[in-house]
């Protein structure tokens, strides 16, 4: 793909996502922009061996923007990063086509391991703010990571995963449209769970006044009894 037409892309994609852009000329001044050209460029030394200038090109980005992208990382058309300071994507990192990742999100390693050390994520993923993947397994394509979630194992594709662990709460296969990502409305596993305590102990309760009811009649038809005699 050439600069200008990678540069149109570019534009296209953050003009289709971010509602707060009224202009195409609003959208150089945006740091995901700048980011993600500066990546590209990183990249292509990074692959023929440049590593100095691959990596001076990315730390440059990384001052003026506060998104860390590895040169190394392999990412596909369509990524969008709103927002994007505190963004940090690992040098083994993969990500597919049409991602969306929010600020303070990281997709990290584990350790100081060699190979394959970061995450690998799949087309259609978003990824909420302040998200953490840490370790090299996929979030399968068309999933949402929820705010704050700590991922740290593999995810089926068309999930939703939130919490400390991240956990899997819900299992779909729809694609996540691009211009309608949102990362607010995910399920609460904490308040469901709530939820259901306060349902069941509501139901104890009910049946243990009854209990108390019940045993009450009998001992007053006792006592009746005992009258009678």
């Amino acid at each position: 793909m050439g600069i200008i037409k990678s540069i149109r892309e570019e534009v296209k994609i953050i003009r289709e996502r971010d509602p707060a852009i009224h202009s195409s000329m609003e959208v150089f001044l945006y740091p995901s922009f700048k980011a993600i050209l500066h990546y590209r460029a990183a990249h292509r030394l990074y692959v023929k061996g440049h590593y100095f200038w691959a990596r001076w090109i990315s730390q440059r980005a990384v001052r003026k923007t506060g998104i860390e992208i590895h040169p190394g990382a392999k990412i596909g058309k369509g990524l969008f990063i709103d927002h994007g300071n505190g963004v940090i994507i690992g040098e083994t990192a993969v990500i597919g086509d049409n991602v969306t990742l929010y600020q303070g999100v990281t997709l990290g390693g584990t350790g100081k391991e060699h190979g394959k050390r970061h995450p690998t994520v799949g087309d259609n993923v978003m990824i909420s703010a302040g998200a953490k993947v840490l370790g090299s397994f996929t979030i399968g394509a068309n999933s949402k990571i929820g705010a704050g979630s700590v991922v740290l194992s593999e995810v089926p594709p068309g999930s939703t995963v939130v919490g400390v662990p991240g956990r899997v709460v819900r299992r779909n296969s729809t694609d996540l449209p691009r211009e309608t990502m949102n990362h607010t409305d995910l399920p609460d596993p904490v308040k469901e769970d709530i939820t259901v305590l306060k349902q069941t102990d509501t139901e104890l309760i009910n049946r243990v006044l009854k209990l108390e009811q019940e045993v009450k009649r009998l001992r007053q038809e006792k006592g009746k009894e005992h009258e009678n005699l």
